[in-house]
């Protein structure tokens, strides 16, 4: 159906700061963005998920947003992002923007405004069993410490769950509703495909403000972080993820249904995030699909097939109704061309790997994101501690250097010069000029297997059963609709592998690579996908 281009799909996300700078001030912009239009749907994909280009202080690069309604000038400006949605969709390229809902910037001028105190979330402070004025509960920020700040002027604390800089929206408060609904009314006039709703179980808050219990340490940890943290010791029942948050759902999910071929994507953690997702995304009202973090998280040295397969199995039994969209990386986490390398300490990369792990997230049940320069297979770079932006990890060195190492400047070409973040020299040989000439190439990989994609319906629409492989690291699945069957084979490890004799069907062909090496084996991190006899 045309209203379901979402499922299935391959969206690339840009993170405008560091994909394509033209004007020379060290920061990526919309221009950079149209003039990479071609690159990105010779890829291809299906669409682009723009990273927060709204006016912003940038405390948190864009996350912090003091005006809905229009452009950065660092960015561009309205008649850029108009230019860029019209060459877009002459591509066939959806566009899907990026909406941070649950809090502004504290420089939005609802923030300050007096007569709007009550869109914001205010409490008076309790005494402590010494008598001191501290906050109205027990939250904590994701980013650390209190998820309160305290305000002289009004002698009452305000809630931020990121950063002070982030005071949270009251969406108890019907006119703050009518007035994201009416924001997101604003972009689909505009033309825009769809929203990726930023921390969408973030919008409502316990009306009573009770304190969070504790968490079961063996959940393990809630942020990307996985030392110790004080927001993974609290179990979010209070401050997240409420009852309230599905009604709004609907009202945005009601809006977004006047606009044809539309689609809401929401993001979000939580404990029991499989839950969430059925929540969510239950029947034709709310979401369409959910950005499913599981496959993102971790500092994992090995990828073994439980990594894989026990997510995709968990949102298969426990969110049926559900649809799922998967990442390997993004603006937040490790880059996983290093998180899943055994070598370099975390910052190595295989280009063998990266080609897999391409392939392999293509063929999953659901739709995906490819997070910029994954197509290139770029490691994690590393940083020094005087070049880190990212307030999160320069709180956290040097335990972690926060998500800066997956945001460093996009190498277009061996020339490229260092931005906002210094150009890892580990990316310069990996740039994208060099890889269009190189035949075997992660970029021209990339670009055999998505364009090759397109065109498998097991692929776009098909169901997924597992197959026991009895190894850690072989990874077998079939993707199969009512007129075509694939077998999925990936070795996870870089050595070589015997296929089992189980694991090779009869009357099935090779599909994809169209080399085969030794018969009944799988070199180093390598895969096939076989074709079975069409129905």
């Amino acid at each position: 159906m045309p209203d379901e281009w979402h499922k299935g799909s391959a969206i690339y996300q840009i993170y405008p700061r560091s994909f394509r700078d033209t004007n020379g001030d060290g920061i990526g912009d919309l221009p950079g963005i149209i003039e990479k239009l071609d690159y990105i749907a010779s890829l291809g994909v299906n669409g682009i998920w723009i990273s927060p280009f709204f006016p912003s202080p940038m405390k948190d690069f864009g996350y912090d947003v003091s005006d809905y309604r229009d452009i950065d000038p660092m960015f561009g400006n309205l008649r850029d992002f108009k230019t860029l949605l019209a060459r877009a969709h002459d591509l066939d390229l959806k566009i899907i923007i990026d909406l941070v809902l649950s809090h502004t910037s504290d420089r939005h001028p609802w923030f300050k405004d007096p007569a709007k105190k009550d869109w914001y979330v205010w409490a008076d402070p309790k005494p402590d069993m010494f008598g001191e004025q501290v906050p109205p509960n027990n939250w904590v920020s994701v980013f650390g410490g209190p998820a309160w700040t305290y305000d002289k002027t009004h002698g009452q604390y305000y809630l931020h769950n990121f950063l002070p800089e982030q005071p949270d929206l009251n969406f108890h408060n019907p006119d703050v509703q009518d007035a994201m609904l009416d924001i997101c009314k604003f972009w689909l006039d505009l033309g825009v495909d769809g929203f990726r709703l930023d921390v969408v179980n973030f919008y409502f808050h316990d009306r009573e403000l009770r304190d969070n219990p504790p968490r079961d340490a063996n959940l393990g940890a809630a942020t990307q972080y996985e030392g110790d943290d004080p927001y993974s010791a609290q179990n979010h029942i209070y401050d997240k993820t409420r009852p309230e948050n599905l009604k709004f759902l609907e009202r945005l999910r009601a809006l977004t249904d006047r606009y044809p071929d539309r689609a809401l994507i929401g993001e979000g953690g939580d404990d029991h995030f499989f839950q969430l997702a059925a929540d969510y995304c239950e029947g034709d009202n709310r979401l369409h699909t959910i950005y499913t973090p599981q496959l993102c998280g971790g500092k994992h040295k090995r990828l073994t097939e439980d990594l894989i397969r026990t997510p995709v199995e968990d949102f298969l039994n426990q969110a049926p109704n559900a649809r799922p969209t998967w990442a390997f990386s993004n603006h937040d986490v490790v880059r996983a061309a290093s998180r899943w390398c055994p070598d370099g300490d975390g910052f190595g990369h295989n280009p063998a790997l990266s080609k897999m792990l391409i392939a392999l997230l293509g063929c999953l049940y659901g739709s995906f994101f490819l997070y910029q320069g994954e197509e290139l297979g770029l490691p994690e770079a590393k940083l020094k501690f005087e070049d880190l932006q990212d307030p999160w990890g320069r709180h956290l060195w040097p335990e972690w250097q926060g998500r800066d190492g997956c945001r460093t400047m996009l190498p277009w070409n061996k020339d490229t010069k260092s931005g906002w973040l210094p150009l890892a020299e580990s990316h310069r040989p990996l740039n994208a000029a060099d890889q269009e000439n190189a035949q075997d190439s992660t970029l021209n990989f990339t670009r055999a297997f998505l364009n090759w994609r397109k065109h498998q319906p097991a692929l776009i629409s098909g169901g997924i059963d597992f197959l026991e492989t009895h190894s850690e690291t072989l990874l077998a699945f079939e993707r199969k609709t009512a007129d075509q069957t694939l077998f999925c084979l990936f070795n996870l490890e870089n050595a070589e592998q015997t296929l089992p004799l189980f694991l090779t069907p009869q009357n099935a062909h090779l599909a994809f690579p169209k080399e085969k090496g030794e018969e009944n084996t799988l070199a180093p991190y390598s895969f096939q996908i076989l074709k079975g006899k069409e129905n």
